[in-house]
């Protein structure tokens, strides 16, 4: 019998390490397989659950567990799992007694990262009502549409530290009070007319736990949050995050291998689902520790991560390189972070935060906030945003199809058909909408929700979500992103619109057409802004004022910071502004001809770009 076992057992052994050399990721596809079909199983359990179980009864369940475990360090106070749920007690009853809030009705939160953001959208979701969470960089038209879209009628802000978040909040104010809007801050008192400040009556109000029978009409297809993304029509979409779609992304911590003993740190902005969804309810849902941030701070990250034993991070592809630009330090990898989680990391910031900073698994993740097919790099192959699998395609179903730059369309067979890429060949994602992997579309935009449907894609009748991303996928089935198409770019984290920057320019005096488009800047992720633009006849242009209606009216990010001057605009046959070209050219003044302008930031305005501010913009010398 002995000698049966010592057989078998090396049998087994001779199988395992012949898996490992055919199929080297054969161990690491398993356990992902694993965690998903718990997800899976777990998603299943509380879509039948009667009442609903939301994410909400889960915090209750952790408070119930262990009130006084932090749940939130924040710039030196620790707010435990307890205090945070009595808090939102609080809130949501004063809600109730001076907004007259009841379940269903939208309420817009335009605050930044800290405590109240969380246990205010709690004490909503108490309620039963859905929360827009609201970009707080976002300013005048753009943020007032925001109310248009998920139709609130209440504005909860806060604004002790950033005073821009009033002066934005009383430019719309008139507007908003024309709209029956009513705005609410969350502080003692406020100078400003017609806000009402509700700290005096929240701290006053019973922190008694709310009866769940407030939200009885909450269940997996209920919204629970809008969240705005930016899309070709340029101003902000809001897109309908369902409670099943929060679970779903909370869930991803498990995916991702992060246990209840972990800490993470959460410095991505909460109007984000990446911060918020997968960060700060990710961290509800495994009952763990969030170390939040207001923003990110590459002085403050390492000393933070030792402060509070952080092991795990959020990033964007920005942060890790921010890191790997600080001078070298002889403690670099004296830290606990294990894990980091994120997207949009280049390959060779990913190889030196690894040689900086330590043995971190880095997981990358490829989604969109209202996107029905996530892909995620589960063995930290650097350069890839995810791995393909059984299991993943049964979960998301998609396809990656032909598609026409110029065109910007599908390419199609004689039958009307959707033509799927060969292995390496890069394609357009698409992901088809399923019961499993739905697409609840825009709030108050029916148009801009069919233009994200593709159909008759592989077959006649079949229905797919268009994420306007194009990937290619090799022999091993791993995902590389290649490009963005259509008339969005990616710069600092952020999405940005080129119509909405378009209309803006056109609004300064000298300038007669706007084409907007995103350039490569090496040694940063993403592309940043340039504009090609066209003159009105007999004017030059006005440097000042183009600044000004820019930085009034666009955040940070979304400012071209090129400017081009042609004679002429360049459409395509069926009246598209042609970008590739301009997008290839890019801004090096040695090869282009036409007149270049740079938005200084120093000085407030734009100046010619000469070959002096290019070199200084290659080596960092100026930061974009």
């Amino acid at each position: 019998m002995l000698v049966f076992f010592t057989v078998a057992a090396g049998l087994a052994l001779i199988v395992l390490f012949l898996l490992r050399e055919r199929f080297p990721y054969f161990f690491q596809d398993c356990a992902y397989m694993l965690r998903r079909l718990r997800v899976m199983i777990r998603m299943n359990k509380y879509k039948k659950s009667k009442p609903f179980y939301s994410i909400v009864d889960h915090f209750l369940d952790a408070v119930s567990r262990h009130p006084s475990k932090v749940f939130i360090h924040f710039e030196g106070r620790a707010y435990s799992y307890g205090e945070v749920d009595k808090q939102s007690n609080k809130v949501a009853r004063a809600l109730q007694a001076e907004v007259r809030l009841q379940e269903g009705d939208s309420v817009a939160l335009f605050l930044a990262n800290e405590p109240s953001f969380v246990w205010t959208w709690l004490g909503l979701a108490k309620l039963g009502c859905p929360a827009a969470l609201l970009n707080f960089n976002i300013r005048s038209k753009s943020l007032l549409h925001c109310f248009s879209c998920c139709g609130a009628k209440v504005l909860l802000t806060y604004f002790p530290v950033f005073a821009e978040l009033q002066d934005a909040v009383e430019e719309i104010l008139p507007t908003l009070k024309e709209q029956g809007i009513r705005v609410f801050i969350l502080s003692d008192s406020c100078s400003v007319p017609d806000i009402v400040p509700l700290s005096v009556k929240i701290s006053q109000d019973f922190d008694e736990p709310l009866s769940p029978a407030l939200r009885s009409n909450v269940n997996i297809g209920t919204t629970a949050l809008y969240i705005f993304t930016s899309g070709t029509t340029g101003l902000s979409k809001a897109a309908i995050i369902t409670h099943g779609t929060l679970w779903g992304a909370s869930l991803s911590l498990i995916t991702c291998g992060v246990t209840a003993d972990d800490i993470i740190y959460v410095n991505l902005p909460l109007y984000h689902v990446a911060g918020f969804a997968v960060g700060m309810m990710g961290a509800v849902e495994r009952g763990i520790t969030v170390v939040l941030k207001r923003r990110f701070s590459v002085s403050q990250f390492w000393d933070d991560c030792r402060k509070y034993n952080v092991t795990v991070m959020q990033y964007i592809g920005e942060t890790l390189h921010f890191l790997c630009n600080t001078p070298k330090k002889d403690n670099e990898k004296n830290h606990k972070v294990r894990l980091a989680i994120g997207n949009g990391l280049r390959s060779d910031v990913w190889s030196e935060f690894l040689n900086r900073f330590g043995d971190i698994k880095v997981t990358e993740i490829y989604a969109a906030t209202e996107g029905n097919v996530v892909l995620m790099n589960y063995t930290s192959k650097i350069g890839a945003v995810g791995r393909r699998n059984i299991l993943h395609q049964f979960m998301f179903p998609h396809a990656f199809i032909k598609f026409d730059v110029e065109k910007e369309e599908p390419v199609r067979n004689s039958d009307g058909l959707c033509i799927k890429v060969a292995t390496g060949e890069t394609g357009l994602l698409v992901g088809k909408v399923t019961q499993r992997s739905p697409f609840s579309g825009y709030a108050g935009n029916k148009q801009q929700t069919e233009k994200k449907l593709l159909r008759d894609v592989l077959k006649k009748g079949d229905l797919y979500f268009n994420t306007g991303d194009l990937l290619r996928f090799d022999e091993e089935n791993f995902v590389y992103f290649q490009d963005r198409v259509g008339d969005t770019f990616r710069w600092k984290g952020e999405n940005v619109a080129t119509s909405e920057v378009a209309d803006i320019l056109t609004m300064a005096h000298c300038v007669s057409e706007a084409n907007v488009y995103g350039v490569k800047v090496e040694g940063h992720e993403g592309r940043i802004g340039m504009a090609a633009i066209t003159l009105k006849e007999g004017e030059d242009f006005d440097c000042s004022d183009t600044y000004k209606q820019v930085s009034n009216h666009l955040p940070a990010y979304a400012r071209p910071r090129f400017i081009r001057i042609q004679p002429c605009l360049e459409f395509t046959g069926t009246f598209k502004l042609k970008k590739a070209k301009l997008v290839e050219e890019g801004f090096n003044p040695v090869h282009i001809e036409d007149q270049l302008y740079f938005l200084d930031t120093d000085k407030r305005t734009y100046v010619p770009l000469t070959e002096e501010i290019y070199r200084a913009i290659s080596s960092r010398e100026i930061k974009l």
